[in-house]
């Protein structure tokens, strides 16, 4: 993927593996697009996961093609590959990255970094942040083991409370009513 230039409006990415895409993921979205005023909010999918075995995962051709068939009535919405995995190396060239608080606790973790020096400067790398609250992991506010490092600006985006428990797990546990659908579909 080729990050964003040239632009005069605001561009944000939110990474994930979005398999599948669920309602929720789509709501955060649209949420953090009116509220940072953004242009385009691609959604990331890399090519290499970290965290998951990408074998277990659908292709992301056809997680791209199910997003944006998803989204198909937002202009501002549309899914992109990426061959980088790394959140900081994702995120490069845009305005937002937009997180929930599963993801963010995930980054938080050094392993993935060789070190908290390392953690710290690649977190500093990131844009603003736009995160988004899921029961049960804590967010910066409430909990100071989750606290960014200096340098590192959070703004939590108020998200419908429905729209918290869902997941792409409870998707394919059978829970269908959560999977975003092309517009005009029937639930």
């Amino acid at each position: 993927m080729v990050a964003p230039t040239g632009s005069s409006g605001r561009i944000g990415v939110y990474p994930g593996s979005f398999d599948p895409a669920t309602i929720a993921h789509v709501h955060l979205a649209t949420l953090a697009v009116e509220y940072f005023q953004l242009e385009r909010l691609d959604f990331a999918i890399s090519a290499s996961t970290l965290g998951k075995i990408d074998a277990d995962l659908g292709s992301v051709e056809t997680r791209i093609a199910e997003l944006n068939a998803a989204t198909a009535d937002n202009a501002a919405l549309a899914a992109v590959a990426t061959g980088q995995s790394l959140l900081a190396d994702i995120a490069t060239g845009y305005d937002v990255v937009v997180l929930g608080a599963d993801k963010w606790h995930q980054i938080l973790d050094p392993e993935w970094y060789g070190g908290i020096v390392e953690r710290d400067a690649a977190l500093r790398r990131l844009p603003v942040i736009a995160l988004a609250p899921r029961p049960p992991w804590t967010m910066p506010d409430d909990d100071p083991s989750v606290a960014p490092p200096s340098g590192v600006e959070i703004v939590v985006l108020e998200t419908d409370h429905a729209h918290r428990e869902v997941s792409a797990t409870g998707v394919r546990a059978g829970r269908h009513e959560w999977r975003a659908m092309p517009p005009g579909t029937p639930s």
